[in-house]
């Protein structure tokens, strides 16, 4: 064996620098540090109502029992106790119109502003933007007056438009920023080719927009799905409620089953985590391709 083809050995394996085993340690105890609340409402929705007590609060329940997230669903007529089923359903009947719609005037208001300059564009859009920083608690009682005189008061369409109508500047805002990294040159192309402004965003842009979309509508859905001051406000009767008002009206007056209350969370929120963890790596690439030119 020739003495260059001894030099040509493979490498020797490298153990892990000691600073990125430090950085993994942080990170995975931070990760546990934060999912401590999950672990606690997992546990307590599987404990019964004996067992519950916060000098056991930590501890593992005696069985994997299901009874308090059945309670939770179902509910229990003998208890005063109203499951959370019906409620989801009015949340799933609210959160997808609102995101749909709220998305697609986001991304109409995003293509005219940042494509389309007319007089008065440049003021538009920042007091368009101004509605993100308006409180809730400022607007409510016109809003409701509002909705009385729409007679929409007291029902999910009345919900699912304060929800589009409060989701229009965000909205505006993410596609805003992504069209404008779209080069101009695509637009100019389709002009030439005798395309006008809404068949410029029907065939160029809109199939292009789904990075963009996607961000918007996991906002949107987790937004619109875990709010609780609107859904109160808005509908008066628990027929048509969202679940996390329906989630609140679960503890009694005297008397709070706080694994019955536990189960319920895990229900109320579950949606929202399923979004984030089947869509997480979408969201981040969206907001990473709106990013590039604001």
């Amino acid at each position: 064996m020739t003495a260059p083809a001894l030099s040509r050995r493979a490498p020797a394996h490298r153990s892990p620098r000691p600073i990125r085993v430090v950085i993994y340690i942080l990170l995975a105890s931070a990760a546990l540090f934060y999912l401590l609340p999950v672990y606690l409402l997992i546990i307590t929705g599987m404990k019964s109502f004996q067992e519950v007590s916060l000098a056991r609060m930590w501890d593992l329940p005696s069985g994997m029992h299901f009874d308090s997230y059945a309670k939770a669903w179902n509910g229990k007529a003998s208890e005063g106790i109203s499951g959370l089923a019906p409620n989801f359903l009015n949340s799933m009947y609210l959160t997808i119109p609102a995101t749909l719609l709220s998305a697609l005037l986001g991304s109409v208001n995003g293509y005219v502003l940042s494509k389309w300059k007319f007089r008065g564009s440049d003021i538009l859009f920042p007091v368009l933007l101004f509605g993100m920083f308006i409180p809730y608690q400022s607007i409510l009682i016109p809003l409701v007056q509002v909705l009385q005189r729409m007679g929409l008061y007291g029902s999910l369409p009345g919900l699912i438009f304060v929800h589009v109508v409060y989701g229009i500047p965000i909205t505006t805002l993410i596609f805003r920023n992504y069209y404008a990294a779209i080069p101009t040159e695509l637009l100019e192309a389709g002009k030439i080719d005798g395309a006008g402004i809404l068949g410029l965003y029907r065939h160029i842009l809109l199939p292009i927009s789904m990075p963009g979309f996607v961000v918007v509508m996991i906002w949107q859905f987790t937004s619109v799905w875990n709010d609780f001051l609107f859904g109160v406000i808005v509908t008066s009767r628990p027929a048509v409620q969202p679940i996390t008002v329906a989630l609140n009206n679960m503890a009694g007056s005297y008397i709070v089953e706080w694994n019955v209350q536990m189960a319920g969370s895990i229900l109320a929120a579950l949606p929202t985590l399923l979004v984030y963890i089947l869509l997480g790596r979408y969201f981040m690439r969206g907001l990473l391709a709106g990013s590039l030119k604001g």
